[in-house]
């Protein structure tokens, strides 16, 4: 069996492949976000994608699969009770979630938990609803200025997020705000996964923008990830974009915010360059953020292109000890009804230089074989309570 000095595993945050078998009782019937784009657009400039056996794994549209994938392929179920950002990272590494995380997409926040927040921030909330986050500051930044009021507003996913000023709000004032509201929603009732900092800046309507210290503050896991397992055992574990708030810095021994997901990819390659021991975990949120839940097709195809032409670059870097797995968390399906994520199969591709030949491999029921097959390869033990199982032995 080949052991890897490094793992680089790129999450291409809600790039689903086809609705589960569960998947209508999340609300979601015949959605298939990769599918559904490449019937729309047709066809996608995607040479590095395809090569490694993207399309052998769904095709769909104009494109077909290649006749000798680089790549080991499969599909991933998830077996946790969500379709979130946290609850699928959280997965890959090991952790089943069976309770899922409160959304407040339909009714805003209740009454109690505002009235909570305003006492606790000595602000008054305004918003309480679920909102595009450029969209709710064009409504209110004008009045949180004058007023020193503070916008609150949810979204599909299970979030809290605090709007604020830089200049007259105040950064760190909005990160004490929001470390509040954290510590407010822990109660079970209130339970989200993440509360987000939404800083911008501007003076009035037509000019305000959000700024890149966004700061998001998550859950911690339920319990010790293989990311534990390998910072313990004293390798290296890199996050780039989101990993690291994902997983509230537990198991992370260093760590890059990202301003864009082709910045996500430009540090990766960088992080490539480097002599570790271990794994790089990168997520790339501008397929989710900026075009899945916008339902905008064609701005989720050219992400799709724009991390290809980078994946090829990543690609002629790696070392002959490097094994690259690219991966999903969920789906957002840019032509379903709403703006919420959506319960799919994921991919899993996995490319090395000395694999000894591409093809499908059979799929699996969880996104925890990622984090088997990474505690496996690194000769550590899988951390009591979670699931998974390794096919390492299958991507050598």
């Amino acid at each position: 069996m080949t052991n890897y000095k490094r793992i680089f595993v790129i999450v291409l945050d809600s790039l689903g492949i086809g609705a589960m078998p569960d998947s209508p009782g999340f609300g979601d019937v015949g959605v298939d976000t990769l599918g559904h784009i490449l019937d729309r657009m047709g066809t996608l400039d995607i040479p590095n994608l395809r090569k490694l056996g993207l399309l052998n794994l769904h095709t769909a549209g104009e494109m077909e699969g290649v006749e000798k994938p680089l790549g080991r392929y499969l599909r991933l179920g998830e077996r946790s009770n969500g379709k979130d950002t946290m609850t699928g990272h959280w997965e890959m590494m090991g952790i089943r979630t069976d309770q899922p995380f409160r959304t407040f997409t339909d009714t805003g926040f209740p009454p109690e938990l505002i009235a909570e927040l305003e006492k606790r921030c000595k602000r008054r909330v305004i918003g309480n609803k679920s909102a595009s986050g450029t969209e709710i500051i064009e409504e209110l930044g004008e009045e949180e200025i004058a007023t020193g009021a503070m916008i609150v507003y949810t979204s599909a996913d299970s979030v809290l997020q605090i709007c604020g000023n830089e200049e007259t709000f105040g950064l760190e004032n909005l990160y004490r705000c929001c470390e509040i509201a954290r510590e407010i929603t822990m109660k079970d009732e209130w339970r989200v996964g993440r509360v987000i900092a939404r800083p911008y800046v501007g003076k009035k309507k037509g000019e305000f923008r959000r700024t890149s210290n966004r700061h998001d503050y998550a859950l911690k896991p339920t319990g010790p990830t293989v990311l534990n397992a390998l910072k313990d055992a004293g390798f290296d574990v890199i996050g780039v974009g989101k990993i690291n708030d994902i997983f509230c810095g537990e198991g992370i021994t260093r760590t890059y915010h990202s301003d864009s997901s082709v910045h996500g990819m430009e540090q990766t390659i960088e992080i490539c360059k480097e002599d570790f021991h271990g794994l790089c975990f990168v997520n790339l949120v501008d397929f989710d953020a900026l075009w899945g839940h916008r339902r905008d097709v064609p701005g989720y195809g050219r992400e799709i292109e724009k991390f290809d032409k980078n994946l090829g670059v990543l690609l002629a870097q790696m070392r002959a000890d490097d094994l690259l797995i690219l991966t999903a968390d969920h789906g957002n399906d840019p032509t379903y009804s709403g703006t919420d994520h959506t319960r799919e199969y994921v991919p899993f591709i996995a490319y090395a230089r000395g694999m000894k030949e591409g093809g499908a491999l059979e799929n699996k029921d969880t996104f925890a074989v990622i984090g088997a097959s990474i505690a496996e390869n690194f000769g550590v033990r899988m951390p009591e309570g979670t699931i998974g199982s390794s096919i390492l032995d299958q991507l050598c």
